[in-house]
């Protein structure tokens, strides 16, 4: 268990987002909106639910089938992508003040799925070893 991983920036990022993406969802189910809305909130919820296990648990370390900060990154612009598309949606169409909310919550989801993958291309970049170009004096 590593229980360092949600005091850091990108575990609490990972928490905010939950967070966010659980009220978002909650939004759209209380008022009855598409459930394309709730569908879109419930699944970000739960992908994101099982990346904080997976840096939480360091499954990450022992699964190395797969580059999972590349398999976050591409989740977090798919996700801002979709979340960009319905939750303008429901703005526009606000149907009521909980699909309003909703609307406005998933866009601030949005803004935090593209700052967890701002920050998941900073750390990809940094750890990779670098190559001199300069001579040495």
């Amino acid at each position: 268990l590593d229980r360092a991983f949600p005091r850091s920036a990108r575990g609490a990022l990972k928490i905010a987002r939950v967070l966010v993406a659980l009220s978002t969802c909650l939004c759209f189910v209380a008022s009855s909106a598409h459930e394309a809305y709730a569908a879109l909130a419930g699944m970000e919820t739960g992908i994101t639910v099982l990346f904080l296990l997976l840096y939480l648990l360091r499954l990450d370390k022992r699964m190395r089938c797969l580059f999972w900060p590349l398999a976050d990154i591409f989740n977090s612009v798919i996700a801002a992508l979709f979340l960009l598309v319905v939750c303008l949606f429901a703005i526009i169409i606000r149907t009521n003040k909980g699909t309003l909310a909703g609307g406005v919550l998933g866009l601030i989801l949005l803004v935090l799925c593209l700052v967890d993958a701002v920050l998941l291309c900073k750390k990809i970049s940094l750890n990779r070893p670098r190559e001199r170009n300069a001579p040495a004096n």
